[in-house]
């Protein structure tokens, strides 16, 4: 078992009729406790346990070679006291939540503005992988050193979409292994995302899963943007300084597509 994470890096939601999921919830880049998403999911019937895990007490500074492990752990912390146990993600979050589905088992993921490669991470002046498995770290795609951001904020969508193309070998390596989720997947992204091509990443773990016969649920709006405003969310504000995409209405619009969807593979009270 890794380091415990310490309670100032916890929220956890405990509601008042529970469903009997428990949900491990995972914020993206901004690095922040999903406290309000928390609270909202546990008002409908489930546990959920909102980390921090990055920048915290004694955890890693950014997200480079944050061990799966920590992602493993609090799931099996969940499992002792819930019949079904799910883990939920956002953007790196995302990343996190699929990577940890295919070394431990999880009744559901849901993943909004995923990835389906494995990414560099920059901490402490060295490159390396978001990620590490048993100490080692997993394959990662490198980022194009060709590329300068051209808007202010800047736009990162250019930058992941040349990268995928540097070495496709690398990249292949750095796919994450989707066909191993054993349990439901649900995956969740705007098409006016510009951060990253999380809708062509939907495309892609999608046909995957397909070609090895799990299914798959997808919810899209061309519209939205890289945040999700699930009903009762006010919009985000904070983070790192990039330009996101979307618009507040297109991005609640999906997240009123996306709640229904979200509340059946969490076995909720829809409301």
């Amino acid at each position: 078992m890794t380091s415990p994470i310490a309670p100032d890096d916890i929220h956890d939601a405990t509601p008042e009729r529970p469903c009997g999921t428990a949900v491990l919830l995972l914020a993206g880049s901004s690095g922040r406790l999903e406290s309000a998403r928390a609270d909202l999911l546990s008002r409908r019937g489930a546990r959920v346990r909102a980390i921090r895990w990055f920048g915290g007490i004694g955890q890693r500074p950014a997200p480079h070679e944050v061990p799966i492990e920590l992602f493993i752990d609090q799931i099996e912390l969940l499992r002792r006291d819930h019949d079904r146990v799910a883990i939920f993600g956002t953007s790196f979050g995302a990343e996190a939540a699929l990577v940890t589905a295919t070394t431990v088992e999880v009744d559901a993921t849901i993943a909004v503005s995923p990835s389906s490669v494995v990414w560099s991470g920059l901490a402490e002046g060295r490159w390396s992988s978001h990620w590490t498995l048993r100490g080692s770290p997993l394959p990662a795609v490198e980022f194009d050193p060709a590329w300068t951001p051209t808007t202010d904020p800047p736009e990162y969508l250019p930058l992941y979409s040349s990268s995928l193309n540097l070495d496709p070998a690398l990249t292949e390596a750095a796919t994450i292994p989707v066909e191993r989720i054993s349990g439901d997947l649900l995956l969740i992204a705007g098409g006016d995302d510009r951060v990253w091509p999380s809708a062509a990443f939907v495309k892609a773990i999608a046909q995957r899963r397909q070609a090895h016969g799990r299914p798959t649920t997808v919810v899209q709006h061309p519209d939205a943007g890289h945040r999700l405003l699930l009903p009762g969310e006010s919009p985000s504000t904070g983070g790192v300084h990039m330009a996101r995409g979307g618009t507040p209405s297109a991005d609640a619009a999906l997240g009123v597509q996306a709640w229904p969807e979200i509340a059946r593979i969490l076995d909720l009270d829809p409301g």
